[in-house]
């Protein structure tokens, strides 16, 4: 793999703004990839098991991960695909990022609502537990949207499943289940509807709390 340059101007090509991150609503943080728990664990091996799986249905070769945090998913998901030339990686703030990670990945600083590249720039646009933090989900997924060539991955929690099951295990009791910083609250059907209205749905996971979709733009 080749670190490729990353395109660097927004919609039609015009000169990218300062972005304005005030409307990306940063959540508590919680490291699933190495939780101890292994009920977690079990439950972290089923998302990534439905990303990969939804991923190697494209097969990328050039990838953007909007949201990536610590950056392991980008990192995880270039073992399951070996033709990927390019993957980008970016968030609102890079201070969460691991070291240590395959030096191939690029990151960025950029907000979802004004992410600055091209449009069609990447072949996968890759987005997972991000819209759950956005006052403006719909302006979230018209970005994804307009930088993907061929398709997008979104995922986010499974409500009210999600809020249970915090407060099964003793987690956010005050708030009824609700994790830090998760402002929208997807059922199923709702992150659906949500997507519906600007991408046709191709295939749907329900990995056990999550609801995984692969879409393309139209």
């Amino acid at each position: 793999m080749f670190r490729a340059q990353v395109p660097s101007r927004g919609a039609h090509g015009s000169e990218v703004a300062p972005m304005d991150c005030d409307t990306n609503i940063v959540g508590h943080f919680y490291d699933k990839y190495d939780t101890k728990n292994p009920i977690e664990r079990k439950l972290t091996a089923g998302f990534l098991q439905a990303v990969s799986k939804l991923y190697e249905k494209v097969g990328p070769q050039t990838v953007l991960e909007v949201g990536c945090g610590e950056g392991i998913l980008a990192d995880y998901l270039l073992g399951k695909e070996p033709g990927v030339l390019m993957m980008h990686a970016c968030d609102v703030s890079l201070d969460s990022v691991r070291p240590g990670l395959d030096d191939s990945i690029s990151f960025g600083q950029a907000s979802i609502y004004q992410l600055p590249y091209t449009d069609n720039s990447f072949e996968l646009v890759l987005c997972c537990e991000v819209l759950e933090h956005l006052t403006l989900p719909p302006i979230g997924l018209y970005e994804l949207c307009r930088v993907a060539s061929r398709a997008v991955i979104v995922s986010t929690p499974w409500e009210p499943v999600w809020r249970l099951l915090n407060m099964v295990r003793g987690k956010y009791l005050q708030e009824l289940g609700n994790t830090p910083g998760h402002i929208q609250h997807f059922t199923r059907r709702g992150l659906l509807r949500l997507i519906e209205g600007q991408l046709n749905i191709l295939h749907v996971e329900r990995p056990l709390p999550w609801t995984v979709v692969l879409a393309e733009p139209r």
